[in-house]
């Protein structure tokens, strides 16, 4: 199975989900991240892109590596790793569906006055790639994301209690 934490970047998903694993017996955290990093570190490089998500091969790759690993560890993989493009999505989705991999997806929410908040208390500079893409998030949550996951508000919660959200609902 895969729980695939969602939201927009600074929402605190790979705080949550190291969070989740221990919460979720026989489970691992694989940062999809590090697929688009590979792609990164091409030389010569890849065509120039504002996000690796842009390139091609890194949704079926995130596909192919998840489904290796669970063929070679079993268990469950929880994936930090925001999606906003739904078209990847599914993407993503239907090509872990053709292996039969189940996979609960969530997505952390909060309001736009929250998350802008907690990415300008991140750093004393405000990480302008994380800021970017709070619009990008906000039209995502009301035009499919919030329809296509499980959505844990997290305005008054911490990472904890969020993992702890997490965890009772994949239980169940």
């Amino acid at each position: 199975m895969i729980v695939w934490i969602n939201g927009t970047h600074g929402a605190g998903k790979t705080t949550t989900s190291a969070l989740v694993q221990p919460l979720i017996p026989d489970s691992r955290v694989f940062d999809a991240e590090t697929v688009g990093g590979t792609l990164m570190s091409i030389t010569p490089g890849l065509p120039e892109t504002d996000n690796f998500q842009h390139w091609p091969p890194w949704r079926p790759l995130v596909v192919e590596t998840a489904r290796r690993v669970l063929e070679y560890t079993g268990g469950t993989l929880v994936i930090p790793m925001t999606v906003l493009v739904e078209q990847y999505w599914r993407e993503i989705s239907a090509g872990l569906d053709q292996h039969a991999i189940p996979v609960r997806h969530f997505v952390l929410h909060a309001d736009q006055g929250t998350l802008r908040g907690r990415i300008e208390r991140e750093h004393v500079v405000p990480s302008p790639f994380r800021l970017k893409y709070l619009e990008p998030y906000a039209e995502a949550a009301r035009t499919w994301l919030h329809a296509e996951a499980e959505v844990v508000d997290t305005t008054h919660l911490t990472p904890a209690e969020a993992a702890l959200q997490i965890a009772a609902a994949v239980r169940t």
